[in-house]
């Protein structure tokens, strides 16, 4: 029999704040999280703006300076997102107050790059010498993809189901509803699902720039433009995003608070291009309809916000935009639509999750975020994109779509949290 899916904990690593409630007041004002970037040179690279992470402290979320140390960004930053969602969530695997079995919690954690820095560093000590006698011996454990779920698993003593879906900008997307499905049929009673990512680095920069995927903006607050007719690309950005998936009667048990409840999920794949989305949004629109199919999605009673995966360029906007024609036929023009990249930046492998928790706050709050600097609306972009500033309004069902490079769609669904 499914069991009922709740969210009791959330964490988070951005470049518009490094904690839930500074990332919700920052997304609802309105406040752009991208900047010039100042710990690299950037004077021959065509790109100088990204979303970084800011005044990040390890030791805030647990993580000592031996680890840090050793640690590329993107565990770190995973590390320090589980560390909050846990702390919210109250869950303890061990010690008196231990209220979860250590074999029922499992860890989803994933990045779309994995230890980019990490790798740019320790191949230009291959190149200068050949003999790979410079090359540290804890390369290959701080560059893989999954060593971030490795870790957060071991800092909270999960030994239940751990995997790391790798699916590009829809990795943390893909992840969470992996785990939806994990724990609504039984597998687990909680899974610490999201993603973390740190590609911000000058062979990330060059990668992406020369791909003609980021904007050349030069104004880092007028730069990244989703669904804008003025958009040039997306910007790169840092972070991590974490959820606690837990069983309803599980939490119900401890008296967990419940944040909202995962109701759908929906993954699919364009089968088209490595890096261009489906023109015709139809294997998109397939995607969201499997999620809001499984969500119980009523025209007539629901309110439905959709945070958008917007990324800014000129393909992904117009097929997404044409997606949620085809998935909710004229329903599509009463949706409330926005996209966090316009103040965050794109997040890659991190992105979803980041997203997820922006839908889950704001059906919690009944509040639409922006989509700013959205002044100039894209003709093709004709949905309500929510331009500029917030929107208050009780919402009943809210989606987060990403589309990743290699074709990977993948869509979550959350309610508003009722008995």
């Amino acid at each position: 029999m499914a069991k009922r899916v709740v969210v009791t904990g959330m964490g988070i690593i951005s470049p518009i704040g490094n904690d839930i409630e500074t990332y919700w007041n920052n997304l609802v004002n309105g406040v752009c999280g991208i900047d010039y970037i100042d710990n690299f040179p950037t004077d021959k690279l065509p790109v100088k703006i990204a979303g970084k992470v800011k005044n990040f402290k390890p030791e805030e979320y647990g993580i000592d300076k031996p680890f840090s140390r050793k640690q590329d960004l993107f565990t770190q930053y995973g590390v320090a997102a589980a560390y909050q969602a846990m702390q919210q969530a109250g869950l303890k695997t061990e010690g008196e107050d231990q209220n979860i079995d250590p074999f029922r919690l499992g860890v989803y954690v994933g990045s779309g790059i994995g230890g980019f820095e990490i790798q740019y560093r320790e191949t230009a000590k291959m190149i200068e010498d050949p003999s790979g006698q410079w090359v540290s011996p804890l390369f290959i454990p701080t560059m893989i993809s999954n060593i971030a779920a490795g870790h957060i698993a071991i800092k909270h003593h999960a030994n239940g189901p751990t995997i790391d879906v790798v699916t590009a900008c829809a990795t943390s997307t893909n992840n969470i509803g992996e785990a939806f499905r994990a724990v609504k049929h039984g597998y687990a009673d909680a899974i610490i699902a999201g993603g973390c990512e740190n590609a911000t680095i000058p062979l990330g920069i060059a990668g992406f720039a020369n791909a003609k995927a980021l904007s050349r903006a030069e104004d880092p607050k007028y730069a990244s433009l989703p669904f804008n007719a003025n958009r040039g690309g997306f910007v790169m950005g840092d972070g991590a995003g974490i959820i606690v998936l837990e069983e309803y009667e599980h939490a119900k048990a401890r008296g967990a608070k419940i944040y909202a409840e995962m109701v759908g999920y929906g993954n699919t794949c364009d089968a088209y291009h490595s890096t261009a989305p489906r023109p015709d949004g139809t294997t998109q629109a397939k995607c969201i309809e499997l999620a809001l199919e499984e969500a119980g999605f009523d025209k007539e009673k629901d309110n439905l916000y959709i945070n958008a995966h917007g990324t800014g360029t000129k393909l992904n906007d117009a097929a997404e935009t044409l997606a949620y024609k085809l998935a909710l036929g004229d329903f599509a023009y009463k949706a409330h639509i926005n996209s966090i990249k316009s103040m965050t930046g794109h997040m890659l492998g991190a992105a979803g999750a980041a997203e997820a928790i922006a839908t889950i706050l704001a059906l919690k709050n009944g509040i639409v975020p922006p989509t700013i600097n959205l002044d100039t609306p894209d003709p093709e972009c004709d949905l309500d994109y929510t331009p500029n500033k917030a929107v208050k309004t009780e919402l009943t069902i809210g989606i987060s779509d990403s589309l990743g490079f290699g074709g990977h769609d993948a869509c979550v669904a959350f309610r508003k949290f009722e008995e």
